[in-house]
């Protein structure tokens, strides 16, 4: 008889390899521990993962998928830096994945010239897009609060994670990772590039200025 193929053995074969992660970390991610996590073959992985390397972009591309349904269900970008923050601590090992391989989401370099964030980040481009119906402009008018919104997240969990701050202090951290949230939003027309554009040319004019005053023969 025909083998029919198993529609779920791809989920099946992401969470053993994310089970094996969480239990072992880089050095028994596998393919052949996968295979035997997964209750199936090596050749059977390899037919739906090329490689490791491939592997693990479905591990990395699963998280970003989870991560963008908790911010589409979010009421507004506050929401969406808590939901960053309550998945990060509830699945501490996915965020560690993430982060420690992170970078083959990044598309294959082409040119001196740098390519948007967005391009290997959706969610980036996400939070882009809800910082433009919230503030006006713009996506590029906000890649640079975009930024800063995601540093001032991201240093918030690492150091939740690492114990880097006394547990009792954590809510303390926490509200003040929310106030900062909240001011970036606040102030976000100071990252513009418009503005800093605005403030570079006032500058260079001031220099001018100030040159002219300096040197009254000019």
């Amino acid at each position: 008889m025909p083998r029919h193929p198993d529609p779920d053995l791809e989920n099946r074969i992401l969470n053993a390899a994310q089970a094996l992660w969480k239990r072992g970390g880089e050095q028994s991610l596998t393919m052949r521990a996968v295979a035997r996590a997964a209750g199936t073959n090596t050749p059977a992985v390899y037919r739906r993962f090329k490689d490791r390397r491939d592997l693990v972009r479905g591990l990395l591309l699963r998280t970003v998928a989870r991560l963008r349904r908790h911010f589409e269900a979010g009421e507004n970008v506050e929401a969406m830096a808590d939901a960053y923050i309550e998945e990060a601590l509830r699945l501490p090992h996915e965020y560690e994945l993430f982060y420690t391989y992170g970078h083959e989401l990044l598309p294959a370099k082409r040119s001196d010239r740098a390519r948007p964030i967005r391009e290997s980040r959706p969610n980036f481009a996400f939070l882009e897009v809800q910082l433009a119906k919230r503030l006006g402009g713009s996506t590029d008018d906000h890649t640079r609060l975009a930024l800063a919104m995601w540093a001032t997240l991201h240093g918030t969990v690492s150091l939740l994670l690492s114990k880097s701050i006394p547990e009792e202090h954590a809510p303390e951290l926490r509200s003040a990772c929310g106030a900062a949230v909240r001011a970036l939003l606040q102030g976000g027309a100071m990252f513009s590039e418009k503005h800093n554009e605005k403030r570079r040319t006032g500058s260079d004019q001031r220099r001018s200025n100030n040159r002219s005053s300096n040197n009254p023969q000019l």
